[in-house]
């Protein structure tokens, strides 16, 4: 049994992210513990205005750090609009993994000490894009959230799952979708 963390990284409250979040959620409930957050329900500011000076942080923003450090497997299901992350996304990962929090700099050098580790992830990404196109229109975002955010962390490498074409997915398509999701989630991966 794992603990694991759900984030729905789209800004619509109705989206089909919404929905593969819901997907996964109920099946890993039955063989889980799980916490979830919506962007779409946390009200915080996404800019970070101040840099790393220090910014008081909103309530969400408190529980979604602690959340992130009960969880041992990490679930981010997001769009990917136009080769990247939704803006608001973007501002709850840069409010949010603070340094003193996700990571440090040794005090000597600027080696970056990640306080994050021993964590699992996996990326659901839902796009637009033909499914011949999908890991080149993801690509992006995979490097950012990924490598350069949640490796840089501490996490592992993620598993990277692409929905393509959403817009125009079917109701096969979408069945086969939820049963892949499923799978996931009785797993906890």
């Amino acid at each position: 049994m794992k603990n694991i963390l759900i984030v729905n990284a789209n800004p619509k409250a109705d989206s089909l992210c919404k929905h593969l979040a819901d997907m996964y959620e109920i099946e890993a409930r039955e063989y889980h513990r799980v916490r979830r957050f919506n962007l779409s329900h946390m009200a915080f500011d996404a800019n970070l205005s101040e840099g790393y000076a220090p910014q008081t942080l909103e309530p969400c923003l408190e529980d979604f750090q602690q959340a992130l450090i009960w969880a041992e497997h990490l679930v981010i299901v997001s769009p990917v609009w136009w080769g990247g992350l939704p803006a608001a996304f973007k501002g709850l990962l840069d409010r949010s993994l603070l340094p003193g929090f996700a990571f440090r700099y040794d005090a000597n050098t600027a080696a970056v000490i990640p306080l994050l580790q021993g964590k699992t992830a996996r990326l659901m990404f839902t796009m637009d894009a033909p499914a011949d196109f999908a890991e080149q229109q993801a690509e992006p975002v995979v490097a950012q959230l990924d490598r350069f955010t949640l490796q840089f962390c501490g996490f592992a490498p993620a598993n990277i799952s692409y929905f393509p074409a959403a817009s125009w997915v079917t109701a096969e398509l979408l069945e086969l979708w939820q049963q892949t999701i499923k799978a996931f989630g009785r797993k906890g991966e």
